[in-house]
């Protein structure tokens, strides 16, 4: 067609086209000349010699070729039919390559044992690594790289999914709050108005309060004490009233027996240290030196 003679010329860059028209390959309307396709040849001679390269009697070491059919199948106890193998089947195509490896394998192993060729690799067989360990160990560092990348990007995942459900959690909570709150409202409004006598929410919270009370309580009585609350009762007691504790009563008052008149007076041994001329030299307070001008006068 026009289009696509024209999209060929365009192809074609400037130098390209005067080089042509230097070798004498343009012609009148800037056509390129095409050279023509080179005849196919038979070389007899190379396929000659290919054949008898192919002819040559060598032994079946240097050929370790093979040719043999299916081996028998043990289930069925028959070769397999290379008729009856379907190609469009994958798993009788491959089945049928599979066994007639099998039996080149169980053909050639015991020539090959005769022969005195090894077909096992020794326990101390060391072969030389493609790659070298500086290499090994840059691929070793980029896979943990890698891992870590991975563990990271879970965590994170992980972190994003705990800060989305607490933000569900509070959500909900703050909703709930919310509802308790307006149906609080709405109860003390119709409380005022008198559409209700009681205050539902009221007795709620002294139930639950009740029932804090009584499960602080069994949990106190179910630990008890530690060792150190318990010493310090056996050692000090277990205290008691405080408020009022001090105040006299009727047999306080006519208990006698603790009193020492020597202490009382100031007579005893440790009160006359501390007195003497300090006590005898000591400035009489405001009340007494007031009772005693009132004498005088």
């Amino acid at each position: 067609t026009d289009s696509g003679s024209d999209s060929e010329d365009s192809s074609l860059s400037d130098s390209e086209l005067q080089e042509a028209f230097a070798r004498g390959e343009l012609k009148p309307g800037l056509n390129v000349v095409l050279e023509e396709r080179p005849k196919r040849r038979n070389d007899t001679d190379g396929l000659k010699q290919c054949l008898a390269e192919f002819g040559k009697q060598l032994a079946w070491v240097e050929r370790l070729d093979v040719t043999l059919g299916p081996v028998v199948d043990p289930v069925a106890q028959s070769a397999s039919n290379t008729d009856a193998v379907d190609p469009e089947n994958d798993f009788q195509r491959e089945m049928s390559f599979y066994r007639q490896a099998q039996a080149a394998v169980l053909e050639a192993l015991p020539r090959l044992q005769k022969l005195q060729v090894p077909t096992r690799r020794p326990d101390d067989y060391f072969a030389e690594m493609a790659k070298s360990d500086q290499q090994m160990q840059k691929i070793r560092q980029k896979l943990k790289s890698k891992q870590e990348a991975m563990e990271r990007s879970e965590k994170a995942k992980q972190l994003r999914a705990m800060r989305k459900y607490g933000k569900k959690v509070q959500t909900e909570i703050l909703q709930r709050r919310q509802k308790e709150k307006k149906n609080m409202l709405n109860a003390v409004k119709k409380y005022q108005k008198g559409l209700s006598d009681k205050l539902d929410f009221l007795d709620d919270e002294q139930t639950s309060s009740q029932g804090n009370k009584k499960g602080s309580t069994s949990q106190r009585t179910k630990k008890g004490p530690n060792a150190k609350r318990r010493y310090k009762n056996q050692k000090f007691g277990f205290g008691g009233k405080k408020k009022g504790s001090k105040w006299n009563t009727k047999e306080s008052f006519n208990d006698v027996s603790s009193f020492q008149s020597k202490v009382a007076h100031n007579k005893g041994p440790g009160k006359a240290r501390k007195g003497g001329k300090k006590a005898l030299n000591k400035r009489p307070g405001k009340r007494a030196r007031q009772k005693m001008k009132n004498r005088a006068h």
